[in-house]
């Protein structure tokens, strides 16, 4: 059979890399996403590279995100982040992209879906998966989004226009509630490993955070290092598994082990000199916290930006582990600096205690974001049968 070749922008928000689609190039049927996801990607592969798609072999590089008209008043337009495995058939839509919530901004201006006019836009965008909002501000050219800038971040080389992401009350995007056992911190009974003292945390994308010296760890640790310690991963898996029905996301460990995303699993320790994978080093003076997080099983590079804020909200929220490890500040808004592998992410949350209640205002940070090309992504026509059909033939084959 021919391939078939739908419309798509390829594009860098932050630290990731994803396919961008209008959903009104995709089916109705949003149960022929999950096939077409993987094709254009290229997974399932064994061998982890995705040579026959897009994808980059590991979970910053492999994902997909759906625009569309908003579907709620408050907000743009509509926003679906999908996370696609690398060796399974698997597309994951339970967690946003925070990295890639950076494009989704520039993207709707440069379509035309978001009508805007004068220096800097402002759009509001409604993450469909967590069903929260997020204000992306970024500055225009001649009408379009900006891409020169001097804003550097960690795990990117060059500067960039800055996109100052807003997330607006972050607290329970995946459970409903900030802390979802109403503890700051929790005992977790760990099979085959025992009892694990951890936060469980819910800001923008749910986490559990462990202390790096209960692993054994100093915390400062590289993704390499990580990656060849299978005894650790194999025990961070568990301890997430555990947090997973803990905090009441799955019903039981095989379900939990079923959902790769969330919640993400990290480790935290204090300030302290580390290496970077720039081969730079960071000065403890300089950091106020740091970090190391897993993501779909693989040592992430730099942090995911969602789990970014939900370190700097549980950075405020009194007796958490995050709050224990976090250098103590006399002001409770200053943003905090977290060292993580690929340097120092800064991230600025606003917590507050409300009738007993901790509660998240806001959280944000700045990314910088970039089209890198746009055009058609082919995909078999083998893998995907009845797309044509389901689309009322607007599809081509090639």
């Amino acid at each position: 059979m021919r391939q078939l070749r739908i419309p798509a922008v390829f594009m860098r928000g932050g630290t990731s890399n994803a396919i961008v689609f209008h959903a009104k190039d995709l089916p109705r049927d949003r149960a022929m996403w999950d096939e077409i996801f993987l094709a254009a990607i290229g997974s399932p592969d064994p061998y982890g590279r995705q040579l026959d798609g897009m994808g980059g072999g590991i979970s910053s590089l492999s994902k997909v995100c759906v625009i569309g008209p908003s579907s709620r008043s408050d907000a743009d337009i509509d926003y679906t982040f999908a996370q696609v495995q690398v060796k399974e058939a698997k597309v994951d839509y339970t967690s946003n992209c925070g990295n890639m919530s950076s494009a989704m901004g520039p993207f709707a201006v440069d379509e035309g879906l978001v009508k805007v006019s004068g220096k800097e836009a402002l759009v509001r965008i409604h993450n469909t998966n967590t069903r929260k909002i997020i204000w992306a501000r970024f500055p225009l050219d001649d009408g379009v989004a900006a891409v020169d800038g001097d804003l550097t971040i960690p795990g990117v080389s060059g500067t960039g226009a800055p996109v100052r992401l807003e997330f607006r009350d972050p607290g329970g995007a995946t459970t409903g509630k900030l802390l979802p056992t109403g503890n700051v911190i929790d005992s977790l009974d760990v099979p085959g490993y025992g009892k694990f003292k951890v936060s469980l945390v819910d800001a923008a994308n749910a986490t559990c955070f462990v202390n790096a010296a209960d692993l054994g760890l100093k915390g400062t640790e590289m993704p390499d290092e990580l990656d060849r310690n299978a005894e650790l991963l194999n025990k961070l898996a568990a301890i997430r598994i555990a947090a997973s029905v803990a905090m009441g996301i799955s019903k039981t460990p095989q379900e939990a082990a079923e959902k790769r995303t969330v919640p993400f699993v990290g480790f935290v320790s204090g300030a302290q000199d580390a290496p970077t994978l720039s081969g730079e080093k960071i000065d403890a003076a300089k950091v106020d916290l740091t970090a190391r997080v897993i993501s779909n099983g693989q040592p992430h590079r730099a942090l995911p930006l969602t789990v970014t804020l939900c370190t700097g909200v549980a950075a405020r929220i009194e007796g958490t582990l995050v709050n224990q490890a976090t250098r103590g500040s006399d002001d409770p808004d200053a943003e905090i600096r977290i060292a993580m592998p690929s340097g120092v992410l800064t991230v600025a949350a606003t917590v507050r205690k409300k009738d007993r209640q901790w509660h998240a205002e806001q959280g944000a940070f700045y990314r910088t974001q970039r089209r890198l090309f746009d055009g058609f992504v082919y995909v078999r026509a083998s893998r995907v049968p009845g797309l044509v059909a389901a689309t009322g033939g607007k599809l081509k084959a090639a």
